[in-house]
């Protein structure tokens, strides 16, 4: 190679092998730092628009979880007043039976009369239970989505506790009823129970199902997305030699040259 002055292939060379490194070396720490394999858009421009899709899906997903865990706490709401309503019901029923008693004195039967009374209204405040503002007895659905694109819904019955006691909370005293209403009465709620558990148990079953989605959409996109340290760190090493590697030479480049200077001499 010919000795010259005004060109310095080697520094050239060296400089830009340097630079190259650096560049390398400045990508690693920027990916470490972050915990992100994808820095900028050129890093990787369609895994970039995959992981955004993905990382939508996933708070949809998440925002579905909630729906359905919410929908789970009315139903297990509805459930204890419908157990409250249960409840009530065995004890009136129970008191219709003491109030057939012929030992008992006009005196006696006005006293249970009192409770029953006050039992009723009790049923009555129980059908105008709400959760969240929400009426958790009366008539008609609610619907809840139970996949994160809303395509999978599943309604839930508001149960209808006022019309199942109906022919106790219209009864003035325990004589204007008979024992079969009130064993009608506790079937409707007992039925109302059973078909509130089957709702709560399908939720569980979907709440689940969105779990197990969101865990692999997220390391779906973490495939994507976040950076191997191993092998970054790895690269962050080799890339920091190659810096320091390529600076000493540079500078030896530079110093090459000079030996034109002693020709001259």
């Amino acid at each position: 190679m010919s000795l010259v002055i005004n060109t310095n292939l080697s520094a050239s060379s060296a400089a830009m092998n340097l630079n190259a490194s650096n560049s390398m070396l400045q990508k690693s720490l920027s990916r470490l730092s972050s915990g992100s394999k994808i820095t900028s858009s050129a890093d990787d421009a369609g895994g970039l628009a995959v992981s955004m899709k993905l990382e939508a899906a996933i708070r949809r997903t998440d925002a579905a979880r909630t729906n359905v865990a919410n929908a789970n706490s009315f139903l297990q709401t509805q459930d204890g007043g419908l157990k409250a309503a249960g409840m009530v019901m065995e004890r009136i029923g129970e008191l219709k039976t003491l109030s057939t008693d012929p030992t008992k004195s006009t005196a006696d039967a006005a006293n249970y009369d009192s409770e029953f009374v006050a039992l009723t209204a009790q049923l009555t405040s129980l059908s105008t239970s709400k959760f969240n503002g929400v009426a958790l007895f009366g008539t008609g659905t609610l619907s809840v989505a139970t996949s994160e694109d809303g395509s999978l819904t599943m309604n839930i019955t508001i149960a209808d506790l006022a019309t199942a006691t109906n022919t106790i909370t219209t009864a003035t005293n325990l004589s204007t009823i008979s024992t079969a209403q009130i064993s009608q009465a506790i079937d409707a709620i007992a039925n109302s129970r059973a078909q509130n558990g089957a709702e709560s148990s399908r939720l569980t079953f979907a709440a689940g199902m969105l779990e197990v989605n969101s865990t692999n959409l997220e390391a779906a996109n973490s495939r994507i997305a976040d950076v191997d340290v191993a092998a970054e760190s790895t690269r962050l090493a080799r890339a920091n030699i190659l810096v320091q590697a390529g600076a000493s030479m540079l500078a030896q480049a530079n110093v090459s040259t000079q030996s034109a200077l002693k020709l001259l001499q």
